[in-house]
């Protein structure tokens, strides 16, 4: 299952993945996550140490979260600001932490923390504004390798039919 979170005011862009995705049969689940109220993370460590897999921020990522450990694939749809993805998708990124251990480990020759669960999602990104897109792609890729996972690859959202045959 590929989850996608649309951080975005623009749902034309999960409306024409929808489209693209039932075409070529691959099951999705959308978040419009516009105008869900999700927090930055606060580096509090409770998600390892007190609550462990569990954020103590309680606010309407709890259900992003929950998807994602299930999930295949997930894509984040984001707007940019200063040439990145902005705060909102960011805090997605961010706040997928509860997904680790504090346990380390060699991983491709880096130090990485320990995955919780037997498998984490591959993880692509979609972008509506300007950006170094070469960075971007590189940025994805440190972001999966985090989660012993498989960088999907950042799109503009002129890119759609591209992303999709990354899923």
């Amino acid at each position: 299952m590929v989850l996608i979170v649309n951080t975005t005011k623009d749902t034309a862009i999960t409306e024409r993945l929808k489209e693209l995705t039932e075409q070529k049969g691959i099951e999705t689940d959308i978040v419009e996550a516009a105008d869900m109220n999700i927090s930055h993370c606060i580096g509090c460590n409770y998600c390892w140490l007190k609550t462990p897999g569990v954020c103590s921020i309680k606010d309407d990522y709890e259900e992003i979260l929950k998807k994602i450990i299930k999930a295949d694939d997930l894509w984040v749809i984001s707007d940019t600001a200063l040439g990145f993805i902005n705060h909102k998708g960011k805090n997605i990124f961010d706040r997928i932490l509860p997904i680790a251990t504090m346990y380390l480990k060699f991983y491709r020759d880096q130090m990485r923390h320990v995955t919780r669960y037997s498998k984490s999602p591959d993880i692509g990104l979609i972008v509506t504004g300007e950006a170094d897109m070469d960075y971007l792609d590189k940025w994805v890729y440190r972001c999966a390798l985090n989660f012993e996972s498989t960088a999907l690859g950042a799109f503009g959202k002129d890119e759609l039919e591209e992303a999709v045959s990354c899923m």
